[in-house]
Protein backbone atom coordinates (compact mmCIF):
# COMPACT_ATOMS: atom_id res chain seq x y z
CA UNK A 1 0.00 0.00 0.00
CA UNK A 2 1.44 3.38 -1.01
CA UNK A 3 1.70 6.36 1.33
CA UNK A 4 -1.16 8.21 -0.36
CA UNK A 5 -3.40 5.14 -0.11
CA UNK A 6 -2.59 4.97 3.61
CA UNK A 7 -3.88 8.54 4.03
CA UNK A 8 -7.34 7.37 3.05
CA UNK A 9 -7.22 5.07 6.07
CA UNK A 10 -6.92 8.12 8.33
CA UNK A 11 -10.06 7.69 10.42
CA UNK A 12 -11.37 6.81 13.86
CA UNK A 13 -9.07 7.34 16.82
CA UNK A 14 -6.08 8.03 14.55
CA UNK A 15 -8.00 10.86 12.89
CA UNK A 16 -8.96 12.18 16.33
CA UNK A 17 -5.30 12.19 17.36
CA UNK A 18 -4.33 14.01 14.17
CA UNK A 19 -7.08 16.63 14.63
CA UNK A 20 -6.03 17.17 18.24
CA UNK A 21 -2.45 17.77 17.11
CA UNK A 22 -3.55 20.21 14.40
CA UNK A 23 -5.63 22.16 16.90
CA UNK A 24 -2.91 22.09 19.53
CA UNK A 25 -0.30 23.46 17.09
CA UNK A 26 2.53 22.42 19.40
CA UNK A 27 4.51 19.29 20.12
CA UNK A 28 2.74 16.79 22.35
CA UNK A 29 3.73 13.74 24.34
CA UNK A 30 2.11 10.32 24.53
CA UNK A 31 0.54 10.89 27.96
CA UNK A 32 -0.87 14.26 26.94
CA UNK A 33 -2.64 12.64 23.99
CA UNK A 34 -3.86 9.82 26.22
CA UNK A 35 -5.41 12.27 28.70
CA UNK A 36 -6.81 14.60 26.04
CA UNK A 37 -8.60 11.88 24.07
CA UNK A 38 -9.38 9.55 26.98
CA UNK A 39 -7.37 6.59 25.72
CA UNK A 40 -7.23 3.64 28.10
CA UNK A 41 -3.43 3.57 28.25
CA UNK A 42 -0.33 5.35 26.97
CA UNK A 43 0.35 2.43 24.64
CA UNK A 44 -2.93 3.10 22.78
CA UNK A 45 -1.94 6.76 22.33
CA UNK A 46 1.56 5.68 21.24
CA UNK A 47 0.06 3.28 18.69
CA UNK A 48 -1.97 6.06 17.04
CA UNK A 49 0.96 8.49 17.11
CA UNK A 50 3.24 5.92 15.48
CA UNK A 51 0.59 5.20 12.86
CA UNK A 52 0.52 8.92 12.01
CA UNK A 53 4.33 9.02 11.96
CA UNK A 54 4.46 6.06 9.55
CA UNK A 55 2.03 7.94 7.27
CA UNK A 56 4.46 10.86 7.28
CA UNK A 57 1.97 13.27 8.85
CA UNK A 58 3.83 13.83 12.10
CA UNK A 59 7.44 13.66 13.22
CA UNK A 60 9.07 12.79 16.52
CA UNK A 61 11.80 14.91 18.09
CA UNK A 62 14.77 13.74 20.14
CA UNK A 63 12.82 14.14 23.41
CA UNK A 64 10.01 11.87 22.21
CA UNK A 65 7.42 14.56 21.54
CA UNK A 66 5.35 14.52 18.35
CA UNK A 67 4.61 17.43 16.02
CA UNK A 68 2.51 17.78 12.85
CA UNK A 69 4.84 17.81 9.88
CA UNK A 70 2.31 17.71 7.02
CA UNK A 71 -1.29 18.84 6.91
CA UNK A 72 -3.46 16.87 4.51
CA UNK A 73 -7.04 17.13 3.36
CA UNK A 74 -8.50 13.65 3.24
CA UNK A 75 -11.90 12.32 4.12
CA UNK A 76 -13.93 14.67 6.26
CA UNK A 77 -10.98 17.09 6.53
CA UNK A 78 -11.61 18.17 2.93
CA UNK A 79 -14.75 19.92 4.15
CA UNK A 80 -12.90 22.16 6.64
CA UNK A 81 -10.40 25.02 6.68
CA UNK A 82 -8.14 25.61 9.67
CA UNK A 83 -8.33 29.20 10.91
CA UNK A 84 -6.53 30.06 14.12
CA UNK A 85 -6.43 26.43 15.20
CA UNK A 86 -10.18 26.02 14.68
CA UNK A 87 -11.80 23.80 12.07
CA UNK A 88 -14.25 25.93 10.07
CA UNK A 89 -16.57 24.32 7.49
CA UNK A 90 -15.93 25.48 3.92
CA UNK A 91 -19.69 25.75 3.42
CA UNK A 92 -19.70 28.63 5.90
CA UNK A 93 -17.87 30.87 3.40
CA UNK A 94 -20.28 29.95 0.61
CA UNK A 95 -23.29 30.52 2.88
CA UNK A 96 -22.06 33.98 3.87
CA UNK A 97 -21.29 34.81 0.22
CA UNK A 98 -24.71 33.78 -1.16
CA UNK A 99 -26.64 35.30 1.74
CA UNK A 100 -24.76 38.60 1.33
CA UNK A 101 -25.57 38.73 -2.37
CA UNK A 102 -29.20 37.86 -1.70
CA UNK A 103 -29.49 40.68 0.84
CA UNK A 104 -27.69 43.06 -1.52
CA UNK A 105 -30.12 42.12 -4.31
CA UNK A 106 -33.12 42.71 -2.03
CA UNK A 107 -31.73 46.07 -0.90
CA UNK A 108 -30.91 47.21 -4.45
CA UNK A 109 -34.08 45.94 -6.17
CA UNK A 110 -36.79 46.58 -3.59
CA UNK A 111 -39.76 46.84 -4.24
CA UNK A 112 -39.44 45.35 -7.77
CA UNK A 113 -38.08 41.92 -6.82
CA UNK A 114 -38.00 39.00 -9.24
CA UNK A 115 -39.62 35.99 -7.48
CA UNK A 116 -37.39 33.54 -9.38
CA UNK A 117 -34.20 35.25 -8.19
CA UNK A 118 -35.58 35.38 -4.64
CA UNK A 119 -36.50 31.69 -4.69
CA UNK A 120 -33.11 30.58 -6.03
CA UNK A 121 -31.23 32.88 -3.65
CA UNK A 122 -33.23 31.77 -0.63
CA UNK A 123 -32.93 28.07 -1.47
CA UNK A 124 -29.17 28.36 -2.04
CA UNK A 125 -28.67 30.28 1.20
CA UNK A 126 -30.81 27.88 3.24
CA UNK A 127 -29.06 24.83 1.80
CA UNK A 128 -25.56 26.26 2.40
CA UNK A 129 -26.31 27.39 5.95
CA UNK A 130 -27.82 23.97 6.71
CA UNK A 131 -24.72 22.18 5.43
CA UNK A 132 -22.34 24.55 7.23
CA UNK A 133 -24.12 24.08 10.57
CA UNK A 134 -24.42 20.33 10.05
CA UNK A 135 -20.69 20.03 9.38
CA UNK A 136 -19.81 22.28 12.30
CA UNK A 137 -21.82 20.04 14.61
CA UNK A 138 -20.30 16.89 13.09
CA UNK A 139 -18.60 14.97 15.84
CA UNK A 140 -14.97 14.58 14.75
CA UNK A 141 -13.99 13.78 18.32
Amino acid sequence: MSGREELYNLRGKTLQAYLYMIRKRDAIGVRELQRALGFSSPSVAHHHLEKLREMGLISRDEVGRYRVSEKVDVGVLKMFVIIGGKLVPRFLFYAVFFTSFLLLYIWQSFPMLDPNVLAIGCLASIFLWYEAIRLWRHELW
